[in-house]
């Protein structure tokens, strides 16, 4: 019943973000310690990451890549 709901007063718009492919590009973040992985986009010029969201399974991946209109391969950071 709830999932019925959630969709009945969902927005159907799809929603596309954006970022600077000349100054930032996307990177996922993971914890040699626990795995853990990141989503974010890396700064070109000063280094840091901006985080975007956890990655719990490879649909999540997918979601970013489709939000942020990503093609291709993401590297991976330690």
């Amino acid at each position: 019943m709830l999932e019925f709901l959630a969709k009945l007063f969902k927005n159907n718009k799809e929603e596309t973000r954006f970022y600077d492919r000349s100054m930032q590009y996307p990177v996922i973040r993971a914890s040699i310690c626990s795995g853990e992985k990141v989503f974010g986009f890396k700064d070109l010029n000063t280094g840091k990451f901006h985080e975007v969201g956890l990655l719990k399974s490879e649909e999540d991946l997918d979601h970013y890549r489709d939000l942020y209109k990503i093609y291709g391969d993401i590297p991976t950071v330690y």
